[in-house]
């Protein structure tokens, strides 16, 4: 099978691979650079458990071929991890308000969540419920997920208005 040679920045590291060119990118985040933490779900682009950002935009990574990608920032959800390797206060805020159960959507959540709270920090509920809409739970009934998001608009809307 014929092989390509791409360099990819990913979560601020560039990496040269040798792949397939018609890997997606999310077999090459999971498989090749062992980031697990972005999952597939659907592979039609439909569910969003594979939902990375590309240069700041959220994407469906199943829907990408790896070789797409070169030339551009992608961020999985472990590139959403503070600098010391503990969990942003998205993270966090989904561990306290239980906004996960069997978690495989959450990265594709956070990916939405943070895409909507760097456009609009105070957004209102049904705000969120629409930046959420393209990503599909079958655990959480989606309310714990909302208030998560909530409650880190509020922290952040603090921090700013205290820093």
């Amino acid at each position: 099978m014929k092989q390509v040679e791409v360099t990819l920045n990913v979560n601020g590291k560039d990496t040269t691979l040798t792949i397939p060119p018609r890997m997606t990118l999310v077999d090459c985040l999971r498989d090749e650079l062992r980031l697990t933490g972005t999952h597939v779900g659907c592979e039609h682009g439909i569910c969003g458990a594979c939902s990375v950002f590309l240069d700041d935009e959220p994407i469906r990574s199943c829907l990408m071929f790896a070789v797409q990608a070169a030339g551009h920032r992608i961020t999985t959800v472990e590139g959403l991890l503070n600098e010391d390797g503990s969990l942003s206060d998205l993270q966090d805020s989904f561990w306290e308000c239980h906004a996960m159960q069997c978690g495989y959507c959450t990265p594709g959540m956070l990916v939405a969540s943070e895409s909507l709270l760097a456009e609009n920090p105070d957004p209102s509920e049904d705000d969120i419920r629409e930046a959420i809409s393209g990503n599909l739970c079958r655990c959480t009934g989606y309310q714990q997920i909302v208030e998560a998001v909530q409650m880190t608009a509020k922290r952040r809307r603090e921090g700013a208005a205290n820093g």
